[in-house]
């Protein structure tokens, strides 16, 4: 009976069949790496803006309130983007002949708005609410970092669906007293005050972890 396959042809099999699997393995590492990479995140990239604007100086050095720019976050979905009048309120009296000012000026005299790129900006399918959140306590830095040492603004934190249930399965450990949410500072109390404070905030503003990781709280 003649032969149909060589001896050699097991080999080959069983090399295709390994090299099959090892290519399979290989892209879903490659696919988990790219999928936590800054470069899929956008976590650390900082985007041009028509102005250097330095949270470094105005929010670590200066001392500036995250509202005195970010004037709607309390009462809207949307924290709201610095206006000209905004920059203008100091500027028109400090560093008035700045080269890198000029943007703001010429927005002044013109009226044309100055055209600020979002740095944290979530899908268009994600629904955020800034007021809901600011009003239960969640400080700014959990979702934007230490502004305060940022030269530049870059995004802190990956914006992953991981991310967001993640806090809104433990959201009481996360919270802050009212008048401690915009503090560049992390919050540094006891773990006693903390959880005290945590179950005065789940009661008065009835907040509900079981609900929170629900598709429909973020999907709609």
């Amino acid at each position: 009976m003649a032969q149909i396959f060589r001896p050699a042809a097991d080999f080959w099999l069983r090399l295709l069949v390994l090299g099959a699997l090892l290519a399979l393995v290989g892209s879903l590492v490659a696919a988990a790496g790219y999928a936590d990479s800054s470069y899929a995140t956008r976590r650390g990239w900082v985007r041009d803006q028509p102005v250097p604007f330095s949270h470094a100086h105005h929010v670590g050095g200066l001392g500036l309130d995250c509202r005195y720019c970010h004037t709607t976050v309390e009462s809207s979905a949307h924290a709201g983007l610095p206006s000209t009048q905004i920059c203008m309120t100091c500027h028109s009296q400090e560093w008035t002949k700045a080269p890198m000012l000029a943007p703001v000026r010429r927005s002044w005299t013109t009226g044309q708005p100055l055209m600020w790129n979002r740095v944290a900006k979530l899908p268009d399918y994600v629904y955020f609410n800034h007021a809901i959140h600011i009003g239960r306590g969640v400080p700014c830095t959990t979702c934007h970092g230490r502004v305060d040492r940022m030269p530049l603004m870059m995004r802190a934190k990956p914006f992953e669906m991981n991310f967001c249930v993640d806090c809104h399965r433990d959201p009481l450990s996360k919270l802050v007293p009212a008048g401690r949410i915009t503090d560049p500072e992390p919050m540094k109390w006891s773990s006693t005050e903390q959880h005290r404070f945590a179950a005065e905030a789940a009661n008065d503003l009835r907040i509900d972890p079981a609900r929170l990781d629900k598709c429909d709280i973020c999907h709609r």
